[in-house]
């Protein structure tokens, strides 16, 4: 059941959302998304391509965004449009932190805008925005 418009005002946070990213759940993710690029798991390939090390898939940092607008919405099929600007990167041993509020509530339809950083204090995703429809 997703939230009744009602219940959402201006400047409400979604709930706090973090992710360890561990190899373990790298693999995990690449087999489910079928993205088994060599960057999400191989060091040595990494880091001939230039990268500090394994990093993870941009697509996790964002799905887990979007668990924590889901948790927001009180149900994952109030979310209509989910969009953000991948602007760094998460590597194993880091814990992805995402946070966001209610930027605008018309009728039914409310405008959650997100970021998402790592361990580091790097935004991982920055201008996140979802649409919801509630109620």
């Amino acid at each position: 059941m997703s939230a009744g418009v009602r219940d959402v005002a201006v400047g409400d946070t979604l709930p706090a959302t973090t992710q360890f990213i561990d190899r373990a759940g790298l693999v995990q993710y690449a087999g489910a998304s079928g993205d088994f690029n060599p960057i999400h798991w191989n060091q040595e390939f990494a880091e001939a391509v230039g990268l500090p090390g394994v990093i993870g898939h941009g697509m996790l940092s964002m799905a887990v965004a979007a668990r924590a607008v889901s948790a927001f919405a009180g149900d994952p099929r109030a979310i209509k449009r989910l969009r953000v600007r991948f602007s760094a990167m998460t590597q194993p041993g880091q814990t992805l932190t995402v946070s966001g509020s209610a930027a605008k509530v018309e009728g039914r339809t409310v405008t959650v805008s997100f970021s998402a950083e790592n361990d580091a204090g790097e935004r991982v995703l920055s201008k996140g925005e979802a649409v919801l429809e509630l109620g």
